[in-house]
């Protein structure tokens, strides 16, 4: 598994890269805002998806390679995720794959960010957010379904069925799949990754 140290505009990120035997689909996958990428469903879906034959590439902000808590503007975690795909981009072992975006929580907002930006290149064909965080708890009137609903690309939603940050509705080109537990989502993470993976072939 290489370990790529990634220069950005905003600091150095980390990428654990698993490419997988005649994959065809690289999913790129951000943690959340105090978490990392060893988080239970980050896992598990890593797991599910490279036994799909779909290779993963796993992203740790900038923030977190340098041992900081406090989550960074928007604008500067959006300038790390586009220098990183665009590095993968031009990485030989990548050449010619399909590119998912996808995370979890503050990850996932990135990842739905970016795929409606057009200055991050590759473009995806899809979009994965484990626990979109929807609002802040309690705070429905703070709404952040504009960027869930931005990308012009397929979206799957995997959500908590009691997550205190909201549950997204089903939408055209969005799917929602409910599951049991909170914002961690740590119960049935098999199921998530199988679920993910799945549907990531249903892209091409």
């Amino acid at each position: 598994m290489p370990r790529l140290k990634i220069a950005t505009p905003v600091g150095e990120a980390v990428v654990d890269l698993d490419p997988a035997a005649g994959a065809r689909t690289v999913l790129v996958i951000g943690h959340g805002a105090g978490g990392s990428v060893e988080a239970p469903d980050i896992l598990a879906v890593r797991k599910a998806c490279l036994a799909a034959g779909i290779s993963v590439a796993r992203v740790t902000q900038p923030y977190r390679v340098a041992g900081k808590k406090g989550v960074p503007p928007i604008g500067t975690l959006d300038q790390a995720w586009r220098a990183v795909i665009a590095s993968l981009g031009r990485r030989k072992a990548l050449a010619g794959l399909d590119f998912v975006y996808a995370g979890r929580s503050s990850g996932a907002r990135v990842a739905c960010r970016c795929a409606a930006d057009e200055l991050t290149r590759p473009r995806p064909i899809g979009v994965v957010t484990l626990a979109f965080p929807l609002h802040p708890p309690g705070r429905p009137d703070k709404s952040r379904l504009p960027e869930l609903a931005a990308p012009a690309v397929p979206v799957l939603v995997v959500q908590g069925g009691n997550d205190p940050y909201g549950m997204p509705e089903p939408a055209p080109g969005r799917r929602v799949e409910q599951m049991p537990g909170d914002h961690g989502l740590k119960r049935d993470t098999a199921r998530i990754g199988q679920l993910v993976a799945d549907w990531v072939q249903t892209l091409r």
